[in-house]
């Protein structure tokens, strides 16, 4: 049974999304970060999704909201880890804005982005795109670049989605193109894909990336490998069944 608020009376424009896992060093600093780039957006509201951390990550986001940082920030929590695509779609969920941008919580991604990555949303013409960060100059370990490389070089070619670098968890979208997904472990890292599937069009736009402000990653190259495999596989199936229509009418 559900037990998330609504929040504000306030209907916002665009909803900021942010799984997280044991990430309790890296709330402040984010957070702080992410106030300081909402002046530069519409009206907003701000998710952040624990996924069933077992360190002191709820009383840190508590702790952003009670001092201040982030009066209004929306806190929603899992009962046990179920993963980042789990959390991303529970905040989606939630979320009221037309629009959504999505972040890591490592500290990685920078608040400074949303506002250029959100104006490319709401000023195309047609049909809204998903634009997708690229990282161009990455603050990862060398094994973790050409880990990356691989999988990267490896995804764009079996599935021709005209992306080079769906890692980075700085997206932005409208939040209807994302809910009409299937549901599965690993989404977020296929939405050029699916979302182009259903006619939705791809802006990549150059973003900062850094280095990790405290603690390690939840992956390692290994993993992501033998999961990313299985996963291309997957979203091929799932792109080859799909039948949907190029325009729908009422009469």
């Amino acid at each position: 049974m559900s037990e998330i608020r609504d929040g504000a009376d306030d209907v916002p424009v665009v909803s900021i999304i942010a799984a997280v896992l044991d990430e309790g060093e890296n709330i402040r600093p984010l957070c702080q970060e992410i106030a300081a780039s909402l002046h530069q957006l519409p009206a907003a509201e701000v998710i952040f999704v624990d996924d069933g951390s077992t360190d002191d990550t709820v009383a840190a986001l508590k702790a952003v909201r009670d001092d201040g940082i982030l009066p209004d920030l929306r806190i929603i929590s899992h009962d046990r880890p179920c993963g980042k695509s789990a959390g991303l779609r529970t905040g989606m969920e939630a979320a009221r804005g037309e629009w959504v941008i999505t972040l890591d919580g490592d500290g990685q991604d920078n608040p400074a982005d949303f506002a250029p990555m959100l104006d490319l949303c709401r000023s195309a013409r047609g049909r809204a795109p998903l634009v997708v960060g690229v990282r161009t100059k990455r603050r990862d370990t060398l094994s973790r670049r050409l880990a990356s490389r691989f999988a990267n070089g490896l995804r764009s070619r079996l599935l021709n989605d005209g992306c080079p670098d769906t890692g980075a968890s700085l997206k932005a979208f409208r939040r209807a193109d994302f809910l009409c997904l299937p549901q599965f472990e690993g989404l977020h890292r296929f939405l050029p894909s699916l979302m182009g599937r259903r006619g939705v069009p791809l802006v990549c736009m150059s973003v900062h990336h850094r280095n990790r402000l405290h603690g390690s990653s939840k992956y390692t190259n290994f993993n992501r490998a033998i999961v990313g495999v299985r996963d291309i596989l997957g979203v091929m199936w799932l792109n080859s069944r799909a039948r949907i229509p190029k325009r729908v009418t009422e009469r």
